[in-house]
């Protein structure tokens, strides 16, 4: 416990030392949202033109879109130098913290925030969600806010963890940028859609190898009842959160395992 609080409060200084800039953090953070609200206009507005994309309207897809920027608002918070995990070790950042007496994951995990990117995608999701959540049918009773709320931890988890997993892949090749960016980076693009307008290997991967349809279409799915939810099997939205929680698990034991194989880059 006394670890944790360390780090807690080891993440909340990198917190305050992004925010002495304030000027600077105020300008990236309208800057990210300002970059995401161009993909939320071009829908809305297609979506007033069209009416419905595969069942789902306008409101709908605000929702689904608020649960992937809200879940994502956190992950840059906690996970930042995992998602640049290569840069940490090409600057000799993973061999300065191997000489510290605390688990190196932790120290990965709470030492470092990207503040103006979880700021800006945090904005977009709460906005997205005040929006769109009394408009879609969703009763708001004491079970659907305890499986949001799950939803929204399993989200985190299993974005976490696959970044955990891409960093784990650098301990044994030179570079997995260009993995990570299609399995990821591309696939998250998708996912602010309905699953079920995409090919049949786009859903494969987005449900079985980087399984991001479990961090929103899933969850949004069990709360909002679409008709193409008939597609898929009904338990994936029972276990959405289980499945965030399982990844992470996976990604935990695979990154001590890879982590015994580290040679330092010598900077």
């Amino acid at each position: 416990m006394g670890e944790i609080c360390t780090m807690m409060h080891s993440l909340k200084m990198s917190f305050r030392a992004r925010l002495q800039y304030r000027l600077n953090t105020i300008i990236t953070t309208l800057a990210v949202f300002v970059r995401e609200s161009t993909n939320i206009i071009v829908i809305y507005l297609t979506l007033l033109k069209f009416g419905k994309l595969n069942d789902w309207n306008v409101n709908e897809m605000l929702f689904l879109f608020s649960i992937m920027y809200i879940t994502y608002a956190f992950v840059v918070s906690l996970f930042a130098d995992l998602r640049d995990f290569s840069w940490v070790i090409k600057e000799g950042k993973l061999d300065r913290l191997l000489l510290r007496p605390r688990g190196i994951l932790l120290q990965l995990i709470l030492n470092n925030a990207d503040v103006m990117a979880s700021m800006g995608h945090g904005v977009m999701g709460i906005t997205l969600f005040v929006v769109s959540a009394n408009r879609v049918g969703i009763v708001w009773d004491l079970h659907t806010i305890i499986y949001y709320t799950g939803a929204i931890i399993g989200g985190i988890l299993l974005q976490g963890g696959t970044f955990i997993i891409f960093s784990s892949l650098n301990f044994y090749f030179t570079e997995v940028n260009s993995v990570r960016e299609i399995l990821y980076w591309r696939m998250r693009k998708f996912s602010g859609y309905p699953i079920s307008i995409f090919n049949k290997i786009i859903q494969f991967i987005m449900i079985y190898v980087v399984p991001l349809a479990f961090v929103n279409y899933f969850p949004a799915q069990y709360l909002l009842r679409k008709s193409d939810m008939d597609n898929y099997n009904e338990i994936y939205m029972y276990i959405a959160p289980i499945v965030g929680v399982a990844v992470y698990l996976i990604a935990y034991v695979f990154w001590r395992i890879s982590i015994r194989h580290y040679k330092s880059s010598g900077s």
